[in-house]
């Protein structure tokens, strides 16, 4: 009696139920990973929000915009020459040649020390709010900046952006010298806004440095030229004893200012970038003069009103717009 076989023997037999586990495994684990992306890069908007809070803090316990430079750089100093040297010791790590080297610790000067001390001094005169939104339009600049020096075209999606950039600054501007009385308004917003430019420019010139002996490497060198540059600035306009005498508390907000407003949200938002992409991290990160504003609202009781909320609107739309691809 002969056996008719209508399929192969291994089709016949069951088959492990392996690639739907898999398959599954692979969702998870790609959801988990969005999920995880997402929550760094609101934790980081969140830190960074808290920059200008604690300014203002520190102002109001007697800090003067160099001193609390000088103090968030000296405690943040450490860090990075620890991360600098454990980069350098691994034995695939390429030499940085000298032009590299000295690059990165110029650039610091226009990325780490000009563009902070500048923002720092605007704080002294404007409101947080007022100061979160004008920085939050260095990547209109950069647009600008790149068209002028590296021949970048500029579409009118850039110009409709750029143009909500600024008006959206300028309804707030409107608004903040009507509550200020309007002296002090003008120096502080062209602080900022020199601030926003010395940051644009080096965000322009760093990236081929950058690309040259690694991303850590180069904020590493970046910083610790930075720290050289403000240690000078603070030996020619200050004393010895105004560091020694200054209020503990001041020490604290330094240090919050460093680690929990710098450091930590950097690599929060650098690895949200490498789990949920950089446009998704770009667009969370535009929520970060709102919080701005929330904290300095409930915090240190500035005053708002719906001109503020208007202007800041239409700022995050024109960023958003440059962040598009």
């Amino acid at each position: 009696m002969s056996c008719r076989l209508d399929k192969p023997i291994d089709e016949r037999l069951p088959q492990p139920a392996i690639e739907p586990d898999i398959d599954i495994g692979i969702r998870q684990a790609a959801d988990d990973r969005f999920r995880s992306g997402v929550t760094l890069a609101i934790a980081g908007t969140f830190l960074f929000a808290l920059k200008s809070i604690f300014i203002k803090l520190a102002f109001a316990a007697g800090a003067d915009a160099t001193l609390l430079l000088t103090v968030r750089m000296v405690l943040a100093f450490p860090f990075y020459v620890v991360v600098l040297i454990l980069l350098r010791r691994k034995s695939d790590c390429p030499p940085i040649s000298r032009t590299d080297l000295l690059r990165s610790l110029m650039l610091g000067f226009l990325g780490y020390y000009l563009a902070s001390y500048l923002d720092l001094s605007g704080l002294e005169y404007i409101s947080a709010q007022m100061e979160r939104l004008t920085l939050f339009t260095y990547p209109a600049m950069v647009a600008i900046l790149a068209w002028l020096f590296l021949g970048e075209m500029i579409d009118r999606r850039i110009i409709a952006a750029i143009v909500f950039c600024y008006l959206g600054v300028y309804l707030m501007y409107g608004q903040e010298r009507s509550l200020d009385g309007g002296q002090n308004v003008p120096k502080g917003v062209l602080l900022v806004i020199g601030a926003a430019l010395s940051y644009s420019l080096y965000i322009l010139f760093a990236k081929p440095t950058m690309q040259r002996i690694g991303s850590r490497e180069f904020t590493s060198l970046a910083m610790i030229g930075s720290t050289f540059f403000v240690g000078v600035h603070f030996a020619l306009t200050h004393q010895v004893s105004d560091a020694i005498g200054a209020a503990p508390i001041i020490y604290v907000y330094g240090a919050v200012l460093a680690f929990v407003c710098t450091v930590l949200p950097s690599f929060m938002i650098n690895e949200a970038i490498v789990r949920i992409g950089a446009t998704r991290t770009t667009v969370i990160g535009s929520v970060g003069p709102v919080l701005t504003m929330g904290l300095a609202i409930a915090v240190l009781g500035e005053p708002t009103s719906l001109q503020h909320l208007a202007g800041m609107g239409i700022a995050i739309a024109g960023v958003s717009l440059v962040a598009k691809k």
